[in-house]
């Protein structure tokens, strides 16, 4: 992706509201604050219609059962959880209010039409769910629009397969669309280009809670390795250690979810970050690409003031006459380290003392 706007800063934290609004844009405008608050990047909502999402009989995930009402269909659940399009508009006016990114995850074709048309986004953020959804990836790059996409649920020859679509769209391939068609621009010169320059891949686990031990961070290095694509983390776990880890491991971005309050009812709140733990969130993944520095390895300006204090010098380890030859008997080193290194050790034994020695003297320099 190309790292301008929004993505010019290291890492970039997407603070993920998703559908922790319970569906009041009150809750969400406080969602927009609590994150620009913490110093993210970017906050990150959903744009759907129930109707275009989920079929009227769809069953509930078990952590959507475990986390809301049972009697309730899946589409109900999202019916009560939509943000239309007057809601979304004043989002994005309260999010350039407070200069933090505006973004959304679109998961029908019409909201992707909105959110490219009349909000303007940065960038488009595909979920994990719909990275099988080919017409959506194929608007998606005809947009031109920088993606994110999320590779939860995802074998790499999925993964491959929309990115083929992705990149069919960002090269405006004059072919019919077919898998033959994907793969070809996948491979072809433009299409690889494109998708180096537009797709930043998210490893992502879909559970709620992810569990420590499915998280598999070392999936990123896959992704990267096989698409040459920034990589990232769409965290589910608990806590922010995964989400540090991934960036230590070269993530430029990474998404969690968070919430005004983990007791509120609704599918993802006991998963998400409070507004203190995003801050802390945030605070560490400024500390970490800090920690990461340039990989050169030489001593930090800080270190050089503790050089000679840390380091030994070549000094008598007794008393030594002039004339008399250097030996292991009568060398050692000492702090401090202003003298000779004791790496010429082995240079000095057998040669003869120019002057006398007190025990503990630095050996003068030859």
């Amino acid at each position: 992706m190309e790292r301008t706007g929004l993505f010019a800063q290291k890492v970039l934290v997407i603070a993920e509201a998703g559908v922790n609004h319970n569906g009041s844009l009150e809750t969400a405008l406080r969602m927009v604050e609590v994150a620009a608050e913490a110093g993210a990047g970017a906050v990150k909502f959903q744009s759907f219609h129930a109707g275009r999402l989920v079929h009227r009989a769809a069953p509930k995930a078990a952590y959507q059962l475990r986390y809301t009402q049972a009697a309730e269909s899946q589409y109900e659940m999202l019916k009560r959880l939509e943000l239309d399009a007057s809601s979304q508009r004043q989002l994005a006016s309260r999010c350039r209010e407070l200069g933090v990114g505006f973004l959304s995850s679109p998961f029908d074709l019409e909201s992707l039409a909105f959110l490219v048309d009349e909000l303007d986004v940065e960038a488009i953020k595909i979920p994990s769910g719909e990275i099988t959804h080919g017409r959506l990836l194929w608007e998606t790059g005809r947009s031109g629009k920088p993606c994110l996409l999320s590779t939860g649920m995802s074998t790499l020859d999925e993964v491959a397969q929309a990115l083929g679509v992705l990149a069919f769209g960002y090269i405006q391939s004059p072919h019919p669309p077919s898998p033959e068609a994907f793969a070809e621009a996948l491979h072809s010169e433009a299409g690889s280009w494109a998708v180096r320059r537009h797709v930043t891949l998210l490893h992502c686990t879909t559970e709620y809670p992810a569990p420590f031990h499915e998280t598999n961070l070392r999936a990123m290095d896959t992704l990267r390795a096989a698409f040459g694509t920034p990589v990232g983390l769409s965290d589910h776990t608990e806590g922010i250690a995964a989400a540090l880890a991934a960036v230590a491991r070269g993530a430029v971005v990474v998404e969690k979810h968070f919430t005004l309050d983990r007791n509120l009812p609704g599918p993802d709140h006991k998963a998400s970050l409070e507004p203190p733990e995003l801050a802390q969130l945030v605070e560490g993944v400024r500390q970490v690409e800090s920690a990461l520095g340039s990989g050169v390895k030489a001593p930090s300006p800080s270190e050089y003031k503790n050089l000679p204090i840390a380091r030994k010098s070549l000094c008598a380890a007794r008393s030594i006459q002039r004339g008399e030859r250097f030996s292991e008997e009568n060398l050692t080193a000492l702090r401090p380290g202003a003298g000779v290194s004791p790496m010429r050790y082995w240079e000095y034994l057998g040669q003869l003392a120019g002057r006398d020695y007190a025990k503990g003297e630095m050996i003068d320099p030859r």
